[in-house]
């Protein structure tokens, strides 16, 4: 990866952190995480090889981790490079042939990464979600909307930041 890739990512995860510190006010056992729009912004200019995608996701699980009052914040160890692959791969798949790829990868990098996340969540500290949740079948229908909410939001911010990202590193290049 370039220099200048690096810093990309960098800056882009680093504002990831910002928004995520920011949004600690919001009490809740998982919360929106917009440290993937980010991300998967960060893949999407870059579109790096796939071990610089998981290196990209295991920093971005290891800031979620240390910012976060979920349910099991080292969850983010495992979701957060998953999201970045399931980015990377449908990134691939639409590149140059939709004008929405950015907001379509961002979406399924989202739910991936919130999918993980709940699963991990539910194998490791089940008895924990059972004190506040009468079900597993109840948690997971708690959980949908904000995976799901997240994913809309993370693709709606990527997409309209994608244009002009794009633009200011294409002139860089120059």
């Amino acid at each position: 990866m370039k220099s200048q890739d690096i810093a990309v990512v960098g800056i882009l995860l680093a504002v990831g952190a910002i928004v995520r510190y920011l949004s600690l006010v919001i009490p809740g056992p998982i919360v929106s995480n917009l440290v993937i729009a980010f991300y998967c912004l960060a893949v999407i200019l870059v579109i790096p090889t796939f071990t610089e995608v998981i290196g990209i996701g295991i920093v971005a699980g290891i800031v979620c981790a240390l910012l976060s009052h979920s349910i099991f914040p080292p969850a983010n160890l495992i979701s957060e490079p998953i999201g970045a692959i399931v980015a990377l791969i449908i990134y691939k798949a639409f590149m140059g042939r939709l004008s929405v790829s950015p907001a379509i990868s961002t979406f399924l990098g989202t739910l991936a990464s919130g999918t993980t996340f709940v699963v991990v969540a539910m194998f490791m500290v089940a008895p924990t979600i059972l004190t506040k949740y009468d079900t597993m079948g109840a948690f997971v229908v708690a959980i949908i909307p904000i995976v799901v909410g997240t994913a809309i939001a993370n693709s709606t911010i990527a997409q309209i930041l994608y244009v002009p990202a794009s633009k200011v590193l294409a002139r860089g290049k120059a």
